[in-house]
């Protein structure tokens, strides 16, 4: 039978709530981050989109001028 000593498994539980408590702050501090990340990729989305949209549109108006 393996006997686990007591310092060793309150070492390992330690560990586990240290890294419990690190990824919540790494994750409190990269969410805003984040955040403004979608922000600005939305924006630029949407910048392309419309920049498509017109390409699209005067290309159809050339069609139709040259037919």
């Amino acid at each position: 039978m393996l006997v686990i000593h007591f310092s060793k498994k309150t070492a390992r539980w330690s560990a586990l709530l240290l890294g419990v408590v690190y990824g919540k702050q790494r994750f409190e501090y990269l969410k805003p981050i984040a955040e403004e990340e979608r922000r600005v990729e939305e924006a630029e989305k949407k910048a392309r989109e419309e920049q498509e949209r017109i390409y699209k549109q005067l290309s159809e108006d050339s069609d139709t001028i040259l037919k």
